[in-house]
């Protein structure tokens, strides 16, 4: 695609229509992508996560810190991690360590063996810090062997027992599900309450849902949105509150460490935004990428505040 159908497709639907976009006004939650190394390969992972992937790198402490820094001056409330695993991160330790000094964080998490090599380490922090350190882990389905189709054998009790000691040791935790198309909801949400009973967790530990969100670079058939569909079916209140009118994600493409509007885009290079705060906060975003669709229908949103 050229350069001027690359900025038509970027403003308008293939129908001409202005698409519909949310203006930034404050960064209360950032956000920080690990990078795509993960260690289990599930194949409807939306970042395409895997033990060799390196679609998105993992950043350094140095690399980090100066967005942290700038963010403490934007009036950040809170910083979150995600992957790939975040703790496959080397310095994932230590940039805790820094950010927990000034704000609560929460990382997002499988549970699994990287999470508990770490866990004396977060002991250690957990100590010394003034602000809190909280974990999602993921578990797809309330069903083991459905979890485990898509993660790996043995990978859901991997990921309780994780569960059981973050919480034991007086972690925060919640927790991540899929949403099956036409899922009775609150009949799913039972089954999970009844699995935090058995396992000693808190049955109103939150727990979000998300739709099947695909692999990165897909172009799922989904409504466009447009300016009229956010001014007739959106509140200005609603339109304040998306995850990229109040947040920012962080990622690192080969050298660069980069800006983007949110945890769901990064695999569409029109949602780079710039490589400051400051710069990406001039900036409109247009809800063009498929994953928007479900913040505008479902009120999806990967945050907790």
């Amino acid at each position: 695609m050229d350069e001027s159908n690359r900025q038509e497709d970027w403003e308008y639907t293939p129908l001409g229509d202005p698409r519909g976009y949310i203006k930034p006004h404050s960064i209360k939650e950032l956000w920080f992508h690990t990078g795509t190394k993960c260690n289990l390969s599930c194949d409807f992972c939306l970042e395409g996560s895997s033990p060799s992937d390196k679609r998105l790198l993992t950043p350094k402490f140095e690399e980090v810190k100066p967005f942290i820094d700038e963010a403490l001056t934007m009036g950040v409330e809170q910083f979150s991690f995600t992957g790939g695993e975040p703790f496959l991160a080397k310095d994932m330790i230590d940039i805790l360590d820094y950010a927990s000094r000034f704000k609560p964080c929460l990382v997002l998490t499988n549970g699994t063996e990287p999470l508990v090599k770490r866990l004396d380490s977060l002991i250690e922090l957990q100590a010394k810090n003034q602000h809190p350190v909280a974990f999602r882990v993921s578990i797809d389905s309330h069903i083991e062997k459905i979890h485990d189709e898509g993660r790996g054998e043995g990978n859901f009790a991997k990921a309780f027992i994780g569960m059981r000691l973050l919480h034991n040791k007086g972690f925060d935790i919640s927790l991540a599900r899929h949403m099956a198309k036409g899922e009775k909801t609150p009949e799913v949400e039972q089954e999970y309450k009844q699995l935090f009973s058995l396992n000693g967790l808190p049955t109103d530990m939150t727990m979000v849902a998300f739709p099947d969100f695909q692999a990165p670079g897909t172009i799922a058939d989904v409504p466009h949105i447009t300016t009229n569909c956010m001014t007739q079916y959106q509140t200005q209140s609603q339109r304040e509150n998306y995850m990229c009118a109040t947040s920012k994600m962080i990622i690192k493409k080969g050298d660069e460490m980069q800006v983007y509007a949110c945890t769901l885009v990064d695999d569409d290079e029109d949602y780079f935004l710039a490589t400051t705060l400051a710069k990406s906060m001039t900036k409109t975003v247009n809800l063009k990428h498929h994953r928007c669709y479900s913040c505008f229908a479902f009120g999806a949103s990967c945050s907790e505040m």
